[in-house]
């Protein structure tokens, strides 16, 4: 069973830092084919992928919005994803949900037909 916890949301303002952490089961680190995926979804407006990585090897990808602002990691050992969010902008107020899929390859996996595994989603919020 794939369980996914966000925490870490949250208001700042522009040009603040965030860092939000995606917990998941232990059995999706078990496998070496997990994808872990960042998605966001702002009021009136589709979700859209964040940052994915490949559990296997760590890589990581990201969309054009956020690339050199947002950074990916994991600590394996304790089954839990990041998200540093940095430099972070209005546009950047959403729901962020964390996602996980069982993939067998690195790959830029950001749309969310991609996953079947969902978190219930952390708020950021962004003030000018």
């Amino acid at each position: 069973q794939v369980q996914l916890v966000e925490t870490g949301g949250g208001s700042v303002q522009t040009g603040g830092s965030l860092r939000l952490s995606c917990s998941a089961s232990a059995y999706t680190y078990v496998s070496a084919c997990v994808n872990l995926g960042w998605f966001r979804q702002a009021p009136g407006k589709e979700r859209e992928g964040v940052a994915t990585i490949y559990t296997s090897g760590g890589y990581t990808y990201y969309s054009d919005s956020v690339k050199g602002r947002f950074t990916l990691s994991q600590d394996v050992a304790k089954n839990t994803m990041y998200l540093q969010m940095n430099s972070l902008e209005p546009e950047d107020t959403a729901m962020y949900y964390c996602a996980a899929d069982r993939v067998c390859r690195a790959a830029r996996l950001l749309r969310p037909d991609e996953y079947n595994y969902w978190g219930q989603g952390t708020q950021v919020t962004v003030s000018s």
